[in-house]
């Protein structure tokens, strides 16, 4: 499976526990992948459990860096896709910023609107910015 696919994959997993906080990450992907909603994918099952455990951390930061917007009243998918790139950025080294934001960008379009692809363009460049400091 390609990182694309990967990261769909994440997202989908990260998105549904906006919604199914109290099951654990690894319980949606193993009924995914039972469902045949998902293929098994290390990656993709990393990335979706590294989100939710530095779920605080990326949470800030994206707060910090949303001007007039709290977290609560995001799309639920400008969230999940704003922790997924986030999450890349932060803490996976061999992915380049560049990429995790086009990705993020091209996840917002499919799942969203053009409005969260330019909003999710927008605060990951600003997010960007500080941690190329």
């Amino acid at each position: 499976m390609n990182r694309h696919r990967a990261r769909e994959q994440a997202f989908n997993i990260i998105f549904e526990k906006l919604f199914n906080e109290d099951v654990q990450t690894e319980k949606l992907f193993e009924l995914g992948v039972a469902e045949g909603l998902f293929e098994e994918d290390e990656f993709s099952i990393s990335l979706a459990g590294l989100t939710e455990s530095k779920s605080g951390e990326i949470d800030k930061l994206i707060e910090e860096n949303s001007i007039g917007w709290r977290l609560s009243r995001l799309p639920k998918v400008s969230l999940a896709v704003l922790r997924l790139a986030v999450c890349e950025m932060l803490y996976i080294e061999d992915v380049p910023v560049s990429v995790s934001i086009n990705e993020a960008v091209e996840l917002a379009k499919k799942y969203g609107t053009g409005e969260d692809a330019s909003f999710i363009n927008g605060v990951l460049g600003t997010i960007a910015k500080s941690i190329e400091v």
